[in-house]
């Protein structure tokens, strides 16, 4: 019997293995078209400053109030059913965004396929953990989710510079999202046959706990976005708004017997550094590599197809760094390792400092490569142990809080790297002291990973919820 077993378990995780590494690179296409699109689709909108920022910005609303929710909706209503329906939501927004004919429609279909990436990030992650065992198989299968990150902006990128059409007939930028469209609805049919779908455990929905985290990441998300044009009474009321949903957040999780994030999680090192890890790489790596196509194109004048050249440099060098990761005798793990790797992706943004006209391409590619080792280690590395911190029935729900976390750190980090880097007149000074500012958050970060220690207490079960 054993010899008929182990093939189809092996057959088994390679397909969930395949399909949802695929998945998550799409994710990521569809999180970077509209950096690579924007200077033709702005335009063709008639979209403002406000609502380029809200473009650039809405799929991380989306991603920021769904991420949790996904994951605990995953728990308890079955991981590849909600995997499934993120794909239809990210799909079916993609399709819109072609057809949009003003920036607000485009924007709301933005949000929907980030509330679709949500589920598919937090339950393809679970659905890993579910066909493998931790040890190796775990390690390479997180390696390889962590390299499908950086797939996935290297083929965005490559995507958007193919379809940059001149032709008549063609917008130059409708085409991207038509095609991520239909790449992301044909995956649905062979997910459905290849991926198992393990049953939910029922249970107790912390409902009001989901709805006031949901509501301080969105208003957190927007005041963010909405600030980048100045601080109005809008931006005000939304921080305001955040910051209320997340004190009752703290109440609630204090006294619902069942809550949506237990509280002992945090008393966890392993859990802290790596849902903090997540946070700090979108604040720091993410904001730079968003603003170095303006930088090389506006700044320095060197055309599109050139802006896009560092940061393929970087998501490259990531999704190689992944997938050597676990060729290591010893994985890294722990507080302090991503301490480490965090302090290798401050090394590779401070080395951007400098750039000039004749020096940029060369300089800013060579340190998006020496940043993008880093990144693709802790993709892999915050990937394992987003799902190796919490029980085996709360996966859905670590690896959905450490992805909140990612995209979280990723808006915050887009929005203070645009509004400092665009303070002076010359971009090339205003690029500088972004990178400054985005390197020291990173490198604090890092001190204060490092000081969780490595002291690790195992996760505890979760109590009965159900009835």
């Amino acid at each position: 019997m054993s010899s008929e077993v182990k093939p189809t378990r092996a057959v088994g995780r390679d397909r969930t293995l395949t399909w949802v590494a695929v998945g998550t690179a799409l994710v990521l296409v569809t999180y970077v078209t509209p950096i690579a699109t924007l200077a033709r689709s702005a335009p063709d909108l008639g979209a403002g400053p406000a609502a380029r920022a809200w473009i650039l910005s809405s799929m991380s609303v989306g991603l920021a109030a769904a991420l949790l929710a996904a994951g605990v909706a995953g728990d308890t209503r079955g991981r590849r059913r909600v995997y499934l329906g993120g794909l239809v939501l990210m799909g079916g927004g993609a399709a819109v965004c072609a057809l949009a004919w003003e920036p607000w429609l485009l924007v709301g279909a933005r949000v929907v396929q980030g509330v679709g990436g949500a589920a598919v990030l937090a339950c393809g992650l679970a659905l890993l953990a579910g066909s493998t065992e931790p040890g190796p198989a775990r390690t390479r299968a997180t390696a390889v989710w962590g390299a499908s990150v950086g797939v996935g902006i290297t083929a965005g990128s490559l995507l958007a510079l193919a379809l940059d059409l001149d032709a008549a007939w063609a917008s130059g930028w409708r085409e991207t999202y038509a095609v991520t469209a239909v790449l992301v609805l044909a995956t649905v049919v062979p997910t459905r046959r290849g991926v198992p779908a393990p049953p939910g455990v029922p249970g107790r929905v912390d409902l009001p706990g989901l709805a006031l985290l949901s509501l301080a990441a969105t208003a957190l998300v927007a005041a963010l976005t909405q600030g980048r044009g100045g601080v109005d009474l809008l931006t005000v009321l939304l921080g305001v708004v955040a910051v209320a949903a997340l004190l009752g957040f703290l109440a609630v999780e204090r006294r619902v017997p069942a809550p949506l994030l237990d509280p002992a999680l945090l008393r966890d090192p392993r859990f802290r550094a790596a849902t903090t890890g997540s946070l700090v790489l979108g604040l720091g790596i993410i904001g730079t590599t968003s603003y170095l196509p303006t930088l090389v194109d506006a700044g320095l004048d060197r055309g599109l197809a050139v802006a896009t050249v560092p940061v393929l440099g970087w998501s490259l060098t990531s999704v190689a760094a992944s997938v050597l990761l676990p060729r290591l005798r010893v994985a890294p793990s722990g507080p302090r390792a991503i301490a480490v790797l965090l302090v290798g992706v401050a090394v590779g943004q401070l080395l951007c400092l400098g750039v000039s006209a004749d020096s940029a391409l060369w300089q800013l590619t060579g340190a998006m490569v020496v940043a993008g080792v880093a990144t693709g280690a802790l993709n892999a590395t915050l990937g394992r142990e987003a799902v190796a911190s919490v029980p085996p029935a709360r996966a859905a729900m670590g690896s959905g809080a450490n992805n909140t976390a990612r995209y979280l750190g990723a808006a915050c980090g887009i929005t203070l790297f645009a509004t400092v880097a665009q303070l002076p007149e010359d971009v090339r000074v205003g690029f500088d002291a972004a990178i400054v500012a985005s390197a020291g958050l990173t490198l604090l970060g890092a001190a204060t990973i490092a000081s969780f220690g490595r002291r690790h207490t195992p996760a505890r079960p979760v109590p009965s919820t159900s009835g």
